[in-house]
């Protein structure tokens, strides 16, 4: 069945059946944050803890929403620092698209953190003398954001196949599948919430995490504003 949302053509309610086969990062992200949540509306961004997130981290990143449409990288894993060959800790998301889909992208980011909803959105990267084909896939899910400012967080996933080639490779949106989120767990009181342990998240400084034995996929590098 279509979901309509303003701006969005080619909008579905389901993720195509094809998602976890192709791209088991996506798929594994997707669980992780659905098993955070346990039927709350969205999980907390200091619950989330890079050790779940197992073999998919390297493609793994957290955004920070800062303006209507915007959000920025925060901390990420090192397949988009290969995407782009340059350092991405604080870029807009809309840096690794090209300029027609930066709109659709802008839209999908505030559609995440307003409605909210998850996004799963089918993407090409654009092709070139050293630059093959590359298809892609972004997910994106919402997380509140308790301490500090504040603002809210997008948990990300973002998993090409294929040769990247020359960089920078930059996309094309192809597809936007929409998500609507249910929670079906009652709210805690807010006692309760303040006196529970906190799960060790992304913010932990200077840490370094591995997937197996393989390079480090997820470098945790962070700015002096990001101690929330």
């Amino acid at each position: 069945m279509e979901l309509r949302h303003r701006g969005f053509e080619n909008v579905v309610s389901l993720f195509g059946k094809a998602v976890p086969l192709k791209y088991p990062a996506i798929a594994q992200v997707d669980a992780y944050w659905e098993g955070l949540r346990q039927g709350r509306l969205m999980p907390d961004r200091a619950e989330v803890d890079p050790r779940g997130l197992g073999t998919s981290l390297e493609y793994a990143f957290l955004m920070e929403h800062v303006a209507p449409g915007i959000a920025r990288v925060r901390i990420s894993g090192m397949h988009l620092r290969d995407l782009l060959g340059m350092e991405v800790r604080g870029m807009p998301l809309t840096a690794f698209f090209l300029p027609d889909a930066r709109e659709r992208i802008q839209k999908a980011v505030e559609a995440v953190v307003t409605a909210p909803q998850v996004a799963d959105i089918a993407l090409s990267g654009q092709r070139g003398i050293g630059r093959p084909a590359l298809p892609a896939r972004l997910f994106l899910a919402p997380l509140t954001n308790t301490e500090g400012r504040g603002t809210p967080r997008i948990l990300a996933c973002l998993e090409s196949h294929g040769e990247i080639g020359r960089a920078p490779r930059r996309f094309s949106v192809d597809q936007v599948q929409m998500r609507r989120i249910v929670a079906t767990a009652q709210p805690e009181p807010e006692d309760a919430r303040e006196t529970q342990p906190v799960q060790p998240g992304f913010s932990e400084p200077g840490a370094t995490f591995r997937g197996g034995s393989q390079r480090p996929n997820l470098r945790l590098v962070q700015s002096d504003d990001d101690r929330d």
